[in-house]
């Protein structure tokens, strides 16, 4: 992999050298504030904050995983005269790779860390284990890096800055509603155990009174005494739905769905249409924990 991120640093190196007579931002030619994203739930953030004063930059396409992707030479071109990045920053591998060879790309461009004011859950064991990095599959969290992702744009564009706190002040009250319609489904379901393939919720899980079960561990296929344990686990509590994303196999999702006669269920965390995919979730979420 070092070898590619190299390359395509030097790519886009050899495109911004060829493109010094309109080095900046282009705010100058359209008004648009620039914003890079990693992941596609923060273009709805930054869309719905933005307003008509944004174009938004994706670096993560859907279907891609960000803990492998590397994103082409032009879409790393265009971040070089980007604005502003809404960078997670809750330890996600795409950030952790690139997160230097985009800044020495775009010295001046404003970095938000959206994680910031989020309580980060740990993940591995000891000194050595990070963060869990899916901040923001709790509706709680969301709103944290959406009043971070105001204060951004507000920074590099004050002339909006009214624009940006009241359509901001807006989609907080969405997430609100969301965050208590998810909170009073839940609870209704009486689910208390979600087995998944990969541990994308751990936050609403924390949030919303349920535990995570991941069938992978650190990115790395269950062995065989794992799966008879999650199906033994299975058995004994009932579970019958098993939890995979379209950006991973499901082979070990339906093993263990197949030997407890249960299904697999696929949900995604990285949808662009936030609140509408977070309520298509938490109804999964619930169903399965009812008989």
């Amino acid at each position: 992999m070092q070898k590619s991120l190299v390359a395509a640093v030097f790519t886009v190196l050899l495109l911004v050298a060829a493109t010094a007579g309109c080095t900046g931002t282009d705010r100058q030619d359209t008004g648009e504030v620039v914003v890079a994203v990693t992941i596609p739930p923060e273009e709805e953030f930054v869309e719905r904050v933005g307003g008509d004063h944004v174009r938004v930059i994706l670096l993560v396409p859907p279907g891609a995983d960000p803990h492998t992707y590397e994103p082409p030479p032009g879409v790393l071109a265009e971040v070089a005269r980007a604005d502003m990045h809404a960078a997670v920053g809750s330890g996600i591998e795409f950030e952790l790779a690139w997160r230097d060879k985009i800044a020495a790309l775009n010295p001046e461009m404003l970095v938000v860390d959206c994680s910031r004011g989020v309580d980060l859950i740990r993940a591995g064991d000891g000194e050595d284990g990070g963060a869990d990095p899916h901040i923001w599959t709790s509706p709680r969290n969301a709103k944290v890096m959406v009043e971070e992702i105001r204060e951004g744009l507000i920074a590099v564009d004050p002339d909006n800055a009214e624009d940006y706190r009241r359509n901001a002040d807006v989609y907080l009250g969405e997430l609100d509603a969301l965050d208590a319609e998810i909170a009073g489904a839940l609870a209704r379901s009486g689910v208390k155990t979600v087995m998944v393939y990969h541990s994308s919720w751990a936050y609403l899980a924390r949030d919303y009174g349920f535990a995570e079960v991941p069938i992978e561990s650190e990115g790395k296929e269950p062995s065989p005494q794992r799966i008879e344990h999650l199906i033994r686990q299975a058995e004994e509590e009932h579970i019958r739905v098993i939890f995979a994303s379209p950006e991973h196999s499901t082979r070990n999702a339906e093993v263990i769905a197949d030997a407890v006669g249960g299904r697999v269920v696929t949900v995604s965390p990285l949808e662009k249409a936030y609140i509408a995919n977070m309520r298509h979730v938490a109804s999964a979420f619930a169903e399965s924990g009812r008989p």
